[in-house]
């Protein structure tokens, strides 16, 4: 047999020969957060092996023709997490101007909004709702090789109530519009999670209240039972699956703990006892509190009704305040930034409004790396930069610990050990 040699990361590979070498490259940079310990590794030499980080050391050098990348001048993060986002909408199309557009439309934007997120430097998301399994086939896709995108968590439909916030509410009775998500009873909720792990769900997302982009439901009103909410979490439970819930108001909020749910999405609303039950059960806290200004300069513009908009009026403040009290309170909080309200690309923009609202940088920085990381199940392989998580690496040219607002303009992405920007 001939055999062929190919120089390649600093290894030769013999075709025809087994067993492959594994594919090795590094990575440096003039400095590293460590965000487990808050402290800056001075000159790293990180090593990936088929994807993900092998070596972390201070001061190494690759090997002679090895595959490096060098970033000079930079400081190098873990990639980022985003624990609430839905791909497949834009906020240019507010209210019923969605309407003009073919179904497939909405695929197509997921895709260009996957790859808008990669590049702001966010390299897993969680999607927490959609519409006719968009996200599932960009999951797909992405995982094929053939479009670009974060790792995602994706949720499917979100499971709700008749009428409620997660239920088609902007359309008149002739259209016969429901959500396959919407069931009326515990056991009818049991079946729907059941339902979306079926095609492909790897998370629940249920709304335990009204919200702020719907028709016919407020933000404080509970819209599920605690008996229904909790079906829901011993289901998913069951199967392996972590469960989200939308939940502005208190009683709601309160009803979702109890329930057993692990995260509470919004809490815009949350109280003291609230806040009090989050920390005692360990329930994380999502709060989005950046999209607001967002909604309020350009949602009138983009067709946005003004009941929706004095919705997002009266919650954005108190929702603000009170991530700053279960944040002083030590309550696990996460970053989520509800990507699909304002742009996907402008998501780091919350950073800032985190350390306004109480948060140091590196605090906020860990909401969106380890911190979320553990939220999902995934410490140790996501949201970190150490031996055995996947070479996902970010960089800047400044000190997000001195401002955190360099996360805005990320310079590098790197997912799985390769370069995507």
């Amino acid at each position: 047999m001939k055999f062929t040699a190919i120089l390649f990361a600093g290894t030769i590979l013999t075709l025809g020969a087994s067993p492959a070498l594994a594919d090795t490259s590094y990575v440096t940079a003039d400095r590293m957060l460590d965000v487990e310990s808050g402290r800056y590794v001075d000159a790293p030499l990180i090593t990936i092996v088929d994807g993900k980080i092998a070596a972390v050391e201070s001061g190494g050098t690759a090997p002679e023709g090895a595959a490096l990348t060098d970033l000079s001048g930079h400081t190098i993060l873990p990639g980022l997490i985003d624990m609430h986002v839905h791909l497949d909408g834009r906020p240019e199309y507010g209210g019923y101007t969605g309407l003009q557009f073919t179904d497939r439309f909405w695929t197509v934007i997921g895709v260009a909004n996957a790859d808008k997120m990669l590049r702001a430097g966010f390299t897993t998301i969680r999607n927490l709702g959609d519409d006719d399994y968009n996200v599932a086939g960009i999951d797909q896709a992405i995982g094929e090789g053939w479009i670009t995108g974060p790792r995602i968590v994706n949720a499917g439909y979100a499971l709700g109530a008749t009428g409620g916030h997660c239920d088609e509410t902007y359309l008149p009775p002739s259209f016969n519009a429901k959500s396959p998500g919407v069931a009326d009873s515990a056991e009818g909720l049991r079946a729907r999670v059941r339902e979306q792990r079926k095609y492909g769900a790897e998370v629940i997302k249920v709304c335990a209240t009204g919200g702020v982009f719907s028709r016919n439901t407020e933000p404080g009103q509970q819209q599920l039972r605690e008996e229904e909410l909790r079906a829901i979490a011993e289901e998913a439970h069951f199967w392996g699956l972590k469960v989200a819930a939308h939940a502005h108001g208190a009683a709601g909020i309160k009803a979702a703990i109890k329930a057993g749910i692990d995260s509470i999405e919004h809490a815009s609303l949350i109280d003291d006892e609230g806040i009090r039950l989050a920390k005692e059960r360990g329930a994380y806290l999502s709060m989005d509190i950046f999209n607001t200004d967002y909604t309020q300069a350009e949602g009138a513009k983009n067709g946005v009704l003004e009941d929706n908009l004095r919705k997002d009026r009266e919650v954005a403040q108190i929702q603000r305040d009170n991530f700053r009290k279960a944040h002083d309170a030590g309550v696990s909080l996460i970053f989520a930034s509800d990507a699909g309200v304002m742009p996907h690309e402008t998501a780091g923009g919350q950073f800032a409004v985190m350390v306004q609202y109480g948060m140091t940088p590196l605090q906020a920085i860990r909401a969106a790396t380890v911190n979320a990381a553990e939220a999902l199940g995934q410490s140790g392989e996501v949201g970190v930069l150490k031996p055995g998580a996947w070479a996902d690496i970010i960089a800047v040219d400044g000190d997000p610990l001195s401002d955190v607002g360099e996360l805005t303009d990320v310079d590098f992405v790197m997912k799985g050990g390769v370069a995507v920007k």
